[in-house]
């Protein structure tokens, strides 16, 4: 949609307030993002951010936006640094798609700036306490704030996904059989946020302000979220095992201190493979929407070269 169009659909969600400075902003695969501003009939502003689903593209294997509308606001009770939920709908809105406004959370979300800018050199060796005590109030959202979470099995979701797209790649193969043959006891059953890492967290230079993207959140073990961040790809080409900016032992100790539980690192070591594998076949995902017409996009394309490096790494990983 044109700028113009998103004003004109935007004033009729925001009656009674002008909406100006309608301005497209990069980032997502699956959703357009404007930011853009309300004022009010006082003369009071706003400046807000619209999240609406990309026409041709559906929810990933997690949450709708009507089930992201809630996970915010409970998030915001449990104390995750979120931005604030100001408006949301379904595909009957006016935006004709399924939507979500918040608050403009002003920081930085590009990882490459993050992990090498001097103005967030204070901020990196920060992160993996804030990160950790931040994931720890994630994990304390209710499991019945949305009646629509599902638990799967994460072994057999991702080999059947994999099956589907009908590719052969036998690493993915491999690494599914140690998966399914070295799990790990799970202990509880949390809110997942499904994709927490570095481009998905606004930062600014004293630290962690806000978690973003909460399409792949589910029911599951909470040391999936842990795992997840360890992934080497969400390193951007830095060393350090936590995101690139920090080290286990921070990340652990934290989210120790913050929710009373202590972490099996063998454990997260479990998921951090397993996370190597799921994003693999994501990228294979994101690649057939491409190439299946059903979004034609670049960056999708551009997504889909990388599942040879995850076939690396978890074959690295792999013991």
């Amino acid at each position: 949609m044109s700028t113009e169009s998103v004003a004109q659909r935007l004033t009729a969600v925001f009656e009674g307030c002008a909406v100006e400075d309608v301005v497209r902003l990069s980032g997502g695969a699956s959703r357009d993002t404007y930011g853009f501003d309300i004022v009010h009939e006082d003369g009071a502003r706003d400046s807000l951010i619209l999240q609406s689903q990309r026409a041709g593209m559906t929810a990933r294997a997690g949450a709708g936006m009507a089930t992201e509308a809630v996970l915010l606001q409970e998030a915001w009770k449990c104390g995750v640094p979120v931005a604030e939920l100001v408006a949301s709908g379904g595909a009957e809105s006016p935006l004709g798609a399924p939507f979500l406004v918040t608050r403009r959370v002003e920081g930085e979300t590009i990882a490459r700036r993050i992990l090498r800018d001097d103005a967030y050199a204070r901020a990196r060796p920060a992160l993996a306490a804030q990160i950790g005590a931040a994931l720890a109030a994630l994990h304390r959202i209710p499991v019945d704030a949305a009646s629509d979470l599902e638990q799967r099995d994460p072994v057999q979701q991702y080999r059947d996904t994999l099956d589907t797209l009908g590719e052969p790649h036998p690493a993915f193969e491999l690494g599914l059989r140690w998966l399914d043959q070295n799990r790990p006891p799970s202990e509880r059953t949390t809110v997942v946020h499904g994709d927490f890492r570095l481009g998905n967290l606004i930062v600014g230079p004293e630290g962690l302000r806000a978690v973003l993207d909460w399409e792949l959140a589910h029911l599951g073990d909470p040391l999936e979220d842990l795992g997840w961040l360890c992934v080497r790809a969400w390193r951007f080409g830095e060393s350090k095992p936590v995101g690139g900016f920090g080290d286990y032992e921070d990340l652990f100790e934290s989210y120790a201190e913050a929710s009373g539980i202590e972490i099996d690192p063998d454990v997260v070591r479990w998921w951090e493979i397993f996370g190597t594998l799921k994003w693999g076949v994501i990228c294979i995902m994101q690649a057939a929407t491409h190439l299946g017409g059903l979004s034609r996009s670049v960056e999708l394309a551009t997504i889909g070269r990388r599942v040879c490096e995850n076939e690396h790494d978890l074959l690295d990983l792999l013991p």
